[in-house]
């Protein structure tokens, strides 16, 4: 009998697990960049239970392993800003990050202050992550270059109005 993966809130217990996983789902971007001193890979687990705190974490897990996170926040300008995206390489393109990147924002939006849009980034060779955010609805709106190998895409998306966010829950 197979297991199903299930989406839940963080907590503090999770955290050495996501940590883990992290460093584990980054090392592919990392290598793409030629840079592993990338902030994931550098992370502490003292900032990540910080993180965990302070933002809406996401965990999606296959039984007790963490096989899948997301990070969310409402900034001071209303806009929901998305991170930290990961699925388990051996998980990965079966539809988790789409599920996962749907929770966060369903989550955010039913919050004290629902956000009037969200915002991500991904480096500019990340193509899979790319296509993912585009086919979600996520349109490219500037590039940020952050040195002669890497520049972030940010990429936006507005939210649903309360009327489709219920239809879209039912």
């Amino acid at each position: 009998m197979g297991m199903s993966v299930t989406t839940s809130v963080a907590t503090e217990d999770d955290a050495e697990r996501i940590l883990k996983l992290q460093f584990l789902c980054y090392q592919g971007e990392a290598e793409l960049y030629g840079d592993w001193a990338i902030d994931p890979l550098t992370q502490t687990l003292e900032s990540l239970r910080t993180e965990l705190k302070e933002h809406q974490v996401l965990v999606a897990r296959l039984g007790d392993e963490v096989v899948g996170s997301v990070r969310g926040w409402v900034d001071a300008d209303g806009v929901g800003r998305i991170g930290r995206l990961m699925v388990h390489p051996r998980m990965q393109r079966h539809g988790l990050g789409s599920r996962l990147l749907s929770a966060m924002e369903r989550q955010l939006a039913s919050g004290p202050r629902p956000p009037t849009g969200y915002r991500l980034f991904t480096g500019h060779r990340s193509i899979g992550n790319l296509r993912l955010y585009q086919r979600l609805g996520y349109r490219q709106t500037q590039v940020e270059e952050i040195n002669n190998k890497l520049s972030f895409i940010v990429l936006e998306k507005q939210a649903a109005h309360p009327a489709e966010q219920l239809a879209a829950t039912a």
